[in-house]
């Protein structure tokens, strides 16, 4: 079994800061990629930034070069630093991975998600 565990979340005004932890535990061999996803009310959740193994990365157009996922592996836990937050980035954020456990099994697990809220 795995476990991830987010931590960060919260309100925040536009334009300010906050940065996302997402933490995995149990039967882990080895973690793939990692991710951040984020669902608004009314909407579809959507891919907010993923990081691989050998550390690629790929952004959500809406969110580059304001947002930055990082993986800390020796943790087995993935970040997200949001910088100039806007009012539409407000979303439960959810992380997600996909691993491999120790009995050789892909395993595609997800956090219980974290309330961002970006109001003034």
């Amino acid at each position: 079994q795995v476990q991830l565990v987010e931590s960060g979340g919260g309100l925040v005004q536009p334009g300010g800061s906050l940065r996302l932890s997402c933490a995995a535990s149990g039967s882990i061999f080895r973690i793939n990629a990692m991710a951040w996803y984020r669902q608004a009310p009314g909407n579809q959740r959507e891919l907010v930034a993923r990081i691989t193994s050998g550390e690629t990365t790929n952004y959500a157009d809406s969110v580059k070069g304001r947002f930055t996922i990082s993986r800390d592996n020796a943790k087995n836990t993935v970040y997200l630093q949001m910088n100039s937050l806007k009012p539409e980035d407000t979303a439960v954020y959810y992380c997600n991975t996909n691993l491999m456990d120790y009995h050789h099994r892909f395993i595609d697990s997800w956090g219980q998600g974290t309330q961002v809220t970006v109001s003034s």
